[in-house]
This record gives C-alpha cells, sequence and structure tokens, in this order.
C-alpha cells in the first residue's frame, strides 16, 4: 500500500475499504493505469487524466452514506443515471460526473464501464 494513499484517507480510515475494492478492480480491469495521490484527490491517469477519487460533497450530507468516497469520471457526454450524483460539461463535449460510492456493492459492473468510458476518452484525447 502506497504510504501516500494512507495519507490521503489519515482522516476518513474508514473510507479506506471503499477505496481499496476500487482500486483492485481498476487495476485488475484496465492496464496502464497510474494512481496519483494528491492532497485533494487521487487522480488516476493513463496518457491522461480520466478520474479521480476524493471526498468530494458531491450529495448533501444528510443524504450521504457513512463512510463514503466520491469518484469522478471524465466523459464525452453526459450520463444520465440516478447513480450520478452530479454532471457538468467545463468544456463543449467534456462531461465530469460524480458518483457517491457508500459501500462495495456499488463498485459494479455498471460503474466500472464508465470508468472503462472516461479511460478510453481520455486515451483518445489529442
Amino acid at each position: 500500500m502506497d504510504q501516500n494513499i494512507l495519507f490521503f484517507f489519515n482522516e476518513r480510515p474508514e473510507a479506506l475499504p471503499l477505496y481499496m475494492a476500487f482500486e483492485g478492480r481498476l487495476l485488475s480491469e484496465l492496464e496502464g493505469v497510474v494512481i496519483q495521490p494528491q492532497k485533494s484527490q487521487i487522480t488516476l491517469k493513463n496518457c491522461r487524466v480520466f478520474g479521480a477519487v476524493s471526498f468530494l460533497a458531491a450529495r448533501k450530507a444528510k443524504d450521504r452514506p457513512n463512510p463514503y468516497i466520491t469518484v469522478t469520471l471524465g466523459l464525452g457526454r453526459q450520463e444520465f443515471s440516478p447513480r450520478i450524483d452530479q454532471a457538468a460539461e467545463p468544456y463543449p463535449g467534456r462531461w465530469t460526473h460524480h458518483i457517491v460510492i457508500g459501500s462495495a456493492e456499488e463498485i459494479d459492473d455498471e460503474l466500472m464501464a464508465w470508468v472503462r468510458e472516461a479511460y478510453d476518452f481520455a486515451a483518445a484525447k489529442r
């Protein structure tokens, strides 16, 4: 386990198992993923950034699970799903989606399909 990842979860250690479940699936399904822990997020890259894990409050506090992580993904389109907590188009044709994860069961095939789409979208950017 990377010490910087442990440091990232220092104040919220109860969320570490959620991240570990996500990272395990991420690394087993996608090649060449670079995980870069930073102060406010854990950045996910291939040749470019395609996502992040953070504690972004993408849902009202009363509606957030405890523990939780927020998975942020960049897609080339807007995804419409009740699982998407927030979506914004910071640049034409680039949509940022925030998904609050409160259990390992939510790290499912649907989420991982969005992760793969973000991974492929980032890899195709010029």
